[in-house]
């Protein structure tokens, strides 16, 4: 399969996450969109020919089903088959589909390894834990969706997770984390507190108490202890979130929490009102709500100075062991002088 570069329309609609990486490299489910066809193409002796948009979510019934080649019919029409992720927000909406099909993409003919004694399990059967990971003294009820525990995974004790879930390859829940499905901790993430229906790209922390749902954190992204959103507004009525391409607030449901971009940080007991949007590299600290959007490179109230910028996340990366590489600052220095 081939998967076609992303239409400015795509990265655009697709803002915050399309700014530092194609919407192929968006994680949803257990892998990343570019991840999944990889694996399909493993299992297939015959995948679909041509290019699709990268935002297409497949699964593997939906590949073989085109991979038949009939012809008049809508290859989008089965929305059981296929997701397309159209805004940001339709990372965590469709989250509970695509851990269900990558479950099965990833475990099938496949033995996990032994659930230790310690925990507390119900059905135990949907629960599939990878070689290197330690899951103790915690309790993983997985008839709500499938559990997943990747590779080098922690779950500290007194954790309780509700499927679907997914923790990712060298990804920690710190002790006494409550997960409520359908969630997905991306690579190497350090996750705690009260989280519910979200998903953390790869390399960031929510560390702390403090409730995230409805939400999408992006890579490299930092929450104080006591961060907080709120997902439902007190009038029960539509979230509405800042569209860049409308240059105006437009209808996410009646559920969506804070939606962040790559590299961007909140101070301790930030409270993120329903439906905020923050974008790349923004250290968000100050008194009282911050605003709806925050812009690129925000610092409090003021512009982050480029310099300083990439001198704060070099720092952040170091402490997973990384260094900023040169196409990042050059993509970086693109984005902060955007006009």
């Amino acid at each position: 399969m081939n998967i076609s570069d992303d239409s400015d329309m795509i990265s655009a609609r697709l803002y915050p996450f399309t700014a530092t990486r194609q919407a192929a490299d968006i994680r949803i489910g257990i892998l990343t969109i570019r991840e999944k066809w990889k694996k399909i193409a493993e299992r297939l002796s015959a995948p679909v020919p041509g290019f699709l948009a990268g935002n297409i979510v497949p699964s593997m019934d939906w590949v073989e089903w085109c991979s038949k080649g009939e012809q008049g019919k809508d290859m989008f029409a089965d929305e059981n088959l296929v997701k397309i992720i159209a805004r940001p927000w339709d990372i965590f909406k469709h989250n509970d589909w695509a851990l269900r099909k990558d479950f099965e993409l990833l475990t099938v003919g496949r033995q996990s390894q032994l659930i230790p004694s310690s925990n507390r399990t119900i059905a135990a059967e949907n629960i599939f834990i990878e070689e290197g990971a330690i899951v103790e003294h915690s309790t993983l009820n997985a008839s709500t969706g499938p559990i997943y525990i990747g590779k080098n995974a922690e779950v500290m004790e007194g954790c309780t997770i509700r499927g679907p879930f997914a923790l990712c390859e060298g990804a920690v829940l710190k002790m006494g984390t409550k997960v409520y499905g359908a969630t997905t901790i991306g690579s190497y993430c350090v996750a705690a507190g009260e989280i519910k229906n979200s998903v953390m790209f790869g390399y960031s922390n929510k560390a702390h108490d403090g409730y995230l749902g409805d939400s999408v954190i992006g890579e490299w992204c930092n929450l104080g202890a006591g961060t907080t959103n709120s997902n439902v507004k007190n009038t029960a009525g539509l979230v509405k979130i800042w569209s860049p391409v409308q240059q105006e607030f437009v209808p996410a449901g009646n559920k969506c929490g804070l939606l962040m971009g790559d590299y961007s940080r909140a101070a301790v007991n930030t409270a993120f009102n329903t439906g905020t949007l923050v974008g790349i590299c923004c250290n968000i600290f100050g008194e009282g709500f911050p605003p709806k959007f925050i812009p690129d490179f925000s610092w409090g109230k003021e512009r982050y100075i480029y310099e300083k910028a990439l001198e704060d996340i070099g720092n952040w990366k170091k402490l997973k062991g990384h260094t900023l590489s040169s196409s990042e600052q050059e993509n970086l220095f693109r984005i902060y002088n955007k006009k």
